[in-house]
């Protein structure tokens, strides 16, 4: 099997030259509390439970704040786009005032010159016209949290009391379809479970017409698995259910929706780069502020250890800068020279970049560890690779 080539080897045991890449993302955490209780919820039901002692919702004065820290980063780096997440939580919960607040005191703040994108990640249940009306004001995107049928759907995404959320997602999203607010759907975002038919989960997606699909795995580490992912099994089902909607997918006689883990992975086996962080080597430039103002790392390590995304840092005192000096950033942007030895003698290496870093955690040795994913996504992107190699085959006959 050939795979292709890059001196990415070279760059795992010599990084003397490395720096870190500016922050390009930022996610705001408006509302630190959500609307649903889902089980597989890597903030509320994992080993991280600092949400508890935190402020419900980020104050105007800390969001001040943070779009200043933004810009002074912008400015300091010369960087030349912003993506700006509003996250939760469930964000909606603050307020669409508290929303149109947050991107207006960023536009404000940001030099003249600044390309600038915002989105909101939403769970849906609360896109009422009044709040598509603030978001289609500020130029906000949406995308929204779908894990299929309303069976798929209430297995795991549900209210306090048990009551499923799919009636009310769906009203949302067809809330969302409709004009004037279509041009904002940016994504849905699908947590994988095998325990749904594949294909008839990303068909009842596509009834939707979303611009985007994320599949996401569930969040788990190798010293709290995932379901079906306990050390030293070798069974691949989370790769079987992704190659059937691959195939799916790829095998569409147009383009239905674009599935961003699947053209990554595409794009990397033909040399290119990853637009998802789950996948590849490219550095990643996100960093998270929480609604009391600290500097977080990306939140699903959450899903880790108690204090796992730490900083140590906030906004009120300390520039994005600092951020970009800790241990744990500089792991998530030094590309293969923060895999472990088993990652690095791998042959997918550098298309699967050791997986999500969240998913690599152990206790004792942190995350020096390929992904508790490790022989499914081997298997995912030895599918791709030889689909599309026998594609480009058969065309170049």
């Amino acid at each position: 099997m050939m795979w292709p080539t890059e001196e990415w080897s070279a760059a795992a045991r010599d990084s003397g030259a490395w720096r870190p890449a500016p922050f390009q993302q930022f996610s705001l955490k408006l509302h630190g509390w959500c609307n649903l209780a889902c089980d597989y919820c890597y903030v509320y039901e994992m080993a991280d439970q600092s949400w508890r002692d935190r402020p419900r919702k980020m104050d105007p004065a800390t969001v001040e704040r943070a779009a200043f820290r933004i810009a002074e980063h912008v400015v300091t780096h010369g960087v030349e786009y912003v993506n700006v997440v509003f996250h939760g939580g469930e964000p909606l919960l603050a307020g669409r005032e508290a929303v149109a607040h947050a991107a207006r005191s960023v536009r404000a703040a940001l030099p003249s010159g600044t390309e600038l994108s915002f989105r909101l990640q939403t769970n849906g249940t609360l896109l009422t016209d009044e709040v598509l009306d603030v978001l289609l004001a500020e130029g906000i995107a949406v995308g929204v949290s779908l894990d299929g049928d309303a069976r798929a759907q209430d297995r795991h995404r549900r209210y306090t009391g048990g009551r499923g959320s799919h009636a009310e997602v769906t009203a949302g999203l067809r809330r969302l379809r409709a004009e004037p607010y279509r041009e904002l759907f940016s994504h849905l975002y699908c947590v994988v479970d095998v325990a749904n038919d594949p294909v008839q989960v990303y068909e009842s997606l596509l009834e939707f017409g979303p611009p985007v699909v994320d599949f996401l795995l569930p969040d788990g580490t190798w010293s709290t698995p995932p379901p079906l992912r306990a050390a030293g099994v070798e069974a691949t089902p989370y790769a079987d259910w992704l190659i059937a909607v691959f195939e799916r997918w790829y095998g569409a006689p147009r383009q239905e929706t674009g599935v961003r883990l699947f053209e990554s992975i595409i794009q990397l086996v033909l040399g290119g780069q990853s637009r998802v962080d789950s996948v590849g080597l490219a550095p990643n430039v996100l960093v998270v502020v929480e609604t009391d103002g600290t500097i977080e790392q990306v939140d699903t390590l959450k899903s880790g250890y108690e204090g796992a995304a730490g900083t140590g840092l906030n906004v009120f005192d300390h520039p994005f800068d600092r951020a970009l000096e800790h241990p744990g950033m500089a792991a998530r942007q030094a590309g293969a020279a923060a895999l472990c030895e088993t990652c690095v003698s791998c042959p997918v290496a550098r298309v699967c970049g050791g997986g999500y870093y969240a998913h690599r955690y152990r206790e004792g040795t942190g995350y020096l560890n390929p992904s508790v994913y490790c022989p499914d996504l081997f298997k995912l992107i030895t599918h791709i690779h030889e689909r599309v190699q026998a594609d480009l085959r058969l065309r170049a006959s």
